[in-house]
């Protein structure tokens, strides 16, 4: 059985110049994916496209899984701060308003780089990164739980964790699909469908 190839990179960079050296590399990295697919990316190739030698690219990322691993954390730590950054605003706004930002932030945040999103959907078994995944969206159900909680009042569900988990994997869910395979589908009625689906289940 041959060993799995490494994920982790070799070092993290630290000084500016390194830092833009990796970021040019995860660039090159991500147009490749898009444009040719996992299986024809090759370290070589993405050296030659990001314009470094093959030897400076080992310096950081030891395969292409490592990569592909590290273009992942960039990819979700982008996407997390579209969603993370709306919620803090949302304490105290009416359900109404709360679940149409909820159904537009996830709109966003699968919107960043779509087709880069969907590569990485594709690959990221190979690469081990479901657990990080996972902890994004138990995030996003812990949020949605709090924000539940100072409106329970208002609920007609009484289960807060089942309301909150339902809630948010029907908006991801709707929302994910929509963007990887229908993209036409964005419109503001798709939002305002979305949006009273949520609604009409969390109201009286």
């Amino acid at each position: 059985m041959a060993p799995r190839p490494r994920t982790q990179p070799r070092k993290k960079a630290s000084q500016e110049r390194a830092k833009a050296t990796v970021d040019a590399i995860l660039d090159a990295t991500a147009r490749i994916l898009v444009k040719e697919g996992y299986d024809r990316a090759s370290t070589n190739r993405v050296a030659l496209a990001a314009g470094v030698s093959v030897g400076s690219l080992y310096q950081y990322f030891p395969s292409k899984e490592a990569l592909v691993a590290a273009l992942v954390e960039r990819h979700l730590d982008e996407t997390r701060a579209v969603v993370f950054e709306a919620f803090p605003r949302l304490h105290d706004a009416s359900i109404e308003v709360a679940a149409r930002e909820m159904v537009r932030t996830m709109v966003a945040m699968h919107a960043v780089n779509p087709r880069l999103h969907k590569v990485l959907v594709e690959q990221v078994p190979r690469v081990g990164r479901l657990e990080r995944i996972d902890a994004l969206q138990r995030e996003a159900i812990d949020l949605t739980r709090a924000y539940l909680s100072r409106h329970a009042v208002d609920l007609r569900v009484g289960d807060l964790d089942l309301a909150s988990f339902i809630v948010v994997t029907t908006v991801e869910a709707l929302t994910h699909f929509a963007v990887l395979s229908r993209p036409d589908l964005l419109t503001d009625a798709f939002v305002d469908h979305v949006t009273d689906v949520v609604v009409r289940y969390l109201r009286p």
